[in-house]
C-alpha cells in the first residue's frame, strides 16, 4: 500500500509540473486556464492521498469536494471573464491586453 501512496504522490508531483508548464508557455487564456485546473487537481489528489494515508479517508474527501466545487465555481467565473473580454477586444491572448478600460 505505500508504494501506492508514492506512485500517487509523484503522478500529483508530474500534474503540477505539467500544469506549471502550460501556464508558463501557452498564450492563449483558455490554455492557461487548462493549466490552472490541472494545477488544482494535482492539489486535490494529494489531499486524498495523504487523507488515506493518515488513516482518515473521509477528511481528506471533504477537502478534495470543497476543492472541486470552488475550481468549478471560479472556472466558471474565468470564463465568463474571458468571453467578456473577447467580446470587448476581439483576442483571448494575454499578452496583447493591456487594459480593462471601456
Amino acid at each position: 500500500m505505500e508504494n501506492f501512496t508514492f506512485y500517487l504522490l509523484i503522478l500529483g508531483a508530474f500534474l503540477f509540473c505539467g500544469g506549471l508548464f502550460v501556464v508558463l508557455t501557452k498564450k492563449n487564456t483558455i490554455g492557461v486556464l487548462v493549466g490552472i485546473e490541472l494545477m488544482i487537481n494535482a492539489g486535490l489528489l494529494n489531499f486524498l492521498v495523504f487523507g488515506q494515508a493518515d488513516g482518515d479517508v473521509n477528511g481528506g474527501g471533504m477537502f478534495a469536494l470543497f476543492g472541486i466545487i470552488i475550481a468549478a465555481a471560479g472556472a466558471a467565473v474565468a470564463l465568463a471573464i474571458v468571453l467578456n473580454v473577447f467580446d470587448k477586444l476581439k483576442t483571448v491572448n494575454p499578452q496583447e491586453i493591456k487594459t480593462l478600460k471601456d
